[in-house]
């Protein structure tokens, strides 16, 4: 167990701290979310790329994303008291990548940019959710969802504003632009959230003591159940998220305004359900909530496949929106747990890191939708969710496992 330095508190300004990584969260996300839905097919077509390149440049991104992210849990833990720090310096990052893919001219050099664009946004989760667990190991759960909150809201202000955005500019603009906000971000979290004078002296310590402490978490069976159960949700989500507004564009032939529409009400459910399930996690313990959740987000796949269009597919995709992104929180939630404070922005990487494995979901589900047409994709993705929703439910762990705090704020 990790002690504190007797001058440390780690509550005092918690909410402040924690509203900062809230706005951070939210502004980094609706960065992504304008990048992915709408810049990227810009970038495609200007470029006049081929859909293997298409898809390269995706692919590079999330190889650059998956090395950050675990680099990032060690530097968290390492560092933890200078978690402000490097949250200024992901925004930073993510916004000069930004400015580099509105200037890079070829397909070559985009495949460059876009390696450096996946390292800004995963180097934020680590520290910041770290810092929250640290903060608030009293109401863990909580945090965490306020956390992925934040996400849901930048996704669903992230398409309008940058659709907004390119009524009146060139995609390049837009990007090029991203840059100052980004720093200025980055410049009111450092001022934030300073470093703290009260350091946290545990087995993280030095470079040899972060590794026996990885080595133990290695062997800490909830968190290993957790890593798996991640891996296999990622891979069934990763099946039926690829192919889902596809399906509405070309199978239902969807305006492009009504598929967003039904992505933002989704997210939108995604902000009601967070904090919901966080404070339940909390009370209750996360495994009702994760098998719960895990379940239902199983049937919505299953449902996806034969719903009829129209308000069937509408709750099948609201289900989905509900629980999905807000799963992932519950489980860094249950992992932060199992770790009983130990390297704890590492536990958050590994839970992140195990999701890479969703990105080869979608090109598996499409040979299958090649094969035996669409729905399957979804058929897919609903066998495979089954078995992280059966391995949590034979599972035995549940309890918060909570440090309390030295003081309340």
């Amino acid at each position: 167990m990790p002690k504190l330095d007797p001058g440390a508190d780690t509550t005092r300004g918690r909410n402040k701290i924690a509203a900062t990584i809230f706005v951070a969260h939210a502004i980094k996300h609706l960065y992504n979310s304008g990048q992915g839905s709408l810049i990227m097919p810009e970038i495609k077509i200007s470029l006049g790329l081929n859909r293997a390149q298409f898809g390269s440049l995706a692919t590079s991104s999330s190889v650059a994303w998956w090395t950050s992210t675990m680099v990032a849990g060690y530097l968290g833990d390492r560092f933890s008291n200078r978690a402000g720090m490097m949250l200024a310096v992901a925004m930073s990052l993510m916004g000069g990548a930004f400015y580099l893919l509105g200037i890079a001219p070829n397909y070559k050099t985009m495949l460059v940019v876009m390696f450096l664009a996946g390292i800004g946004p995963s180097l934020f989760h680590p520290p910041a959710l770290g810092e929250l667990s640290r903060r608030f190991p009293d109401r863990r759960g909580f945090a965490v969802s306020l956390h992925g909150m934040g996400a849901n809201i930048g996704e669903v202000l992230g398409a309008p504003a940058v659709a907004g955005l390119l009524t009146f500019m060139m995609w390049r603009d837009v990007l090029k632009i991203s840059l100052g906000p980004a720093l200025l971000v980055a410049a009111a979290v450092w001022l934030l959230m300073p470093s703290r004078k009260g350091v946290v002296e545990d087995a993280t310590s030095s470079s040899q003591g972060y590794f026996a402490s990885l080595a133990n978490l290695m062997r800490n069976r909830v968190l290993l159940l957790l890593i798996v159960a991640t891996a296999l949700r990622s891979i069934g989500e990763g099946g039926v998220g690829g192919f889902l507004s596809l399906y509405m564009r070309e199978n239902l032939e969807y305006s492009v305004t009504t598929v967003a529409l039904f992505l933002s009400l989704a997210q939108v459910a995604g902000i009601v359900s967070q904090p919901i399930m966080g404070i339940l996690s909390d009370r209750i313990g996360r495994k009702p909530v994760l098998v719960t959740g895990t379940g239902l987000v199983m049937l919505s796949a299953f449902a996806l496949a034969v719903a009829k269009p129209g308000i069937q597919l509408f709750l099948a995709v609201l289900v989905r929106g509900a629980f999905s992104f807000s799963l992932h929180h519950i489980f860094v939630a249950a992992a932060l747990d199992a770790a009983r404070g130990v390297a704890q922005s590492t536990v958050v990487s590994l839970i992140y890191g195990a999701g890479f494995l969703g990105t080869f979901s979608p090109f598996v589900a499409g040979l299958i939708s090649d094969k035996y047409g669409i729905h399957s994709a979804f058929v897919y993705g609903g066998v495979t969710l089954i078995f992280p929703t059966v391995l949590l439910a034979l599972a035995r762990f549940g309890g918060t496992e909570v440090e309390m705090p030295t003081k309340s704020e």
